[in-house]
């Protein structure tokens, strides 16, 4: 497969600003999917759109696999099910930009949000094990993976065990992915887990809930590492950024209007600004508005959206934070965007360098109208500009983007998990 190399070429470089890259127009381009559907999506003027692979459900995130190889997770639907799979996307065609073949590499999964690849130090001249990490509602389980490989190289291996109830429990259940990463921070390679809260805004039963937790590659040493993270659902790491860094996106209560929180990125741990003990990023007594933290004075009362958003049986209320301990949000977007997928590019493109781009899943309700988009900021331009839009036109929601993954320094994979499409987006015609 000539993917790697094609879609690694350099771009032609480009004498604009990066400041006037981050606000430039965007062209319309018309996509008609198997399924009768059509979306107009804007991008940049240099760059275009295209369906790489479609037919899926709810397909989710995406990621290199260590023979270079691409795989993505796909939930099925909405419910609280055991119907997911992990797909491999192969037979990429350069001409048409899109993939000759999909093939199913694990099924009859528990809401798989995402997925991470480790492999071990060789020994003695011989290469080490590589290890699929896959996240479920219940459970992280790793398999062996060997190169070539169309099923799992062995059985599952259980590393870590969430809360298991689902969307009917009787005290919500709410949020049901978890993510996975593997970072090698601070000399030593840990694989990162968040698990998202069980409500809207609550004193938690579970320890576990609405954290970030590390363990080595094989789940021994495992460790709390951070609290207050309602709902983390994007992570990555980025070798280039502070010695090596962790960042996730994070989405904001739901109980204070069309408005507020701002949903939130942070720059989790990194070798320049280790994450300090007991780290603990706001919820449920904090939110942010306008890049700032401030105490949720509404965390125990009555919320004006406790009709939409039922709030568990009474108990005692959550302790309220300090907020000036949060430690410093990296970029913040409109409330309600839900940040899902994000990725960097350290070079390349200039429309896309030394930049992170984030999908902006979009609102519960779209007459709130934030999110449906993906965008783009920089270290030095924090302030969250479009990239893709169209995903949300005159009130009707014609997709919802979710994960993002770099193939090359001008090109990357764009999930639509409401479409089970995989989009291909890239500089040039």
């Amino acid at each position: 497969m000539k993917l790697r190399r094609f879609l690694l070429r350099g771009a032609a470089c480009c004498l604009a600003s990066a400041a006037s890259l981050l606000a430039q127009q965007l062209t319309p381009h018309n996509l008609h999917l198997a399924s009768g559907k059509q979306l107009t999506l804007s991008l940049p003027a240099n760059f275009s759109v295209g369906i790489a692979a479609q037919g899926l459900k709810r397909v989710r995130f995406i990621a290199w696999s260590p023979d270079h190889r691409i795989f993505v997770t796909d939930m099925y639907n909405l419910a609280d099910n055991r119907l997911g799979k992990v797909y491999i996307l192969e037979g990429w065609d350069e001409k048409t930009g899109k993939f000759a073949k999909i093939t199913t590499y694990l099924d009859r999964l528990r809401n798989p949000n995402n997925l991470a690849f480790y492999t071990e130090p060789g020994q003695d001249g011989k290469p080490g094990q590589s290890w699929i990490y896959v996240p479920l509602t219940d459970r992280l389980v790793r398999y062996k993976y060997n190169a070539g490989d169309e099923r799992p190289a062995s059985e599952p291996e259980v590393l870590a065990h969430y809360p298991g109830y689902g969307l009917s429990y009787k005290y919500g259940g709410w949020h049901l992915t978890r993510t996975v990463a593997v970072a090698t921070l601070h000399g030593k390679t840990r694989v990162y887990i968040t698990v998202g809260s069980s409500c809207n805004a609550c004193r938690e039963k579970e320890e576990v809930r609405a954290t970030l937790t590390a363990m080595d590659p094989d789940g021994k040493n495992r460790q709390l590492v951070a609290r207050g993270l309602r709902n983390a659902v994007g992570m990555v790491n980025v070798p280039s950024i502070d010695g090596g860094a962790l960042f996730a996106t994070n989405m904001g209560a739901d109980h204070l209007g069309n408005r507020d929180p701002e949903d939130t990125f942070f720059e989790l741990d990194s070798v320049v600004h280790p994450i300090p003990p007991e780290a603990n990023f706001g919820w449920p007594t904090c939110y942010f508005s306008h890049g700032q933290a401030h105490a949720d004075r509404l965390v125990s009362a009555p919320k004006p959206t406790d009709h939409i958003f039922p709030a568990p049986p009474a108990g005692p209320p959550p302790e309220q934070f300090d907020c000036a301990k949060i430690p410093p949000v990296y970029a913040t977007f409109a409330a309600h965007s839900s940040p899902l997928g994000v990725e960097y590019f350290d070079s390349g493109n200039p429309a896309l360098k030394e930049s992170f781009l984030v999908a902006l899943h979009g609102a519960s309700h779209p007459s709130i109208g934030t999110g449906y988009r993906v965008v783009r900021f920089t270290a030095d331009h924090r302030e969250p500009q479009d990239f893709i839009t169209g995903f949300l036109d005159r009130g009707k929601v014609s997709g919802r983007p979710c994960g993002i993954l770099r193939i090359g320094s001008d090109a990357f994979l764009l999930t639509d998990d409401l479409d089970g499409v995989v989009y291909y987006v890239h500089a040039g015609g």
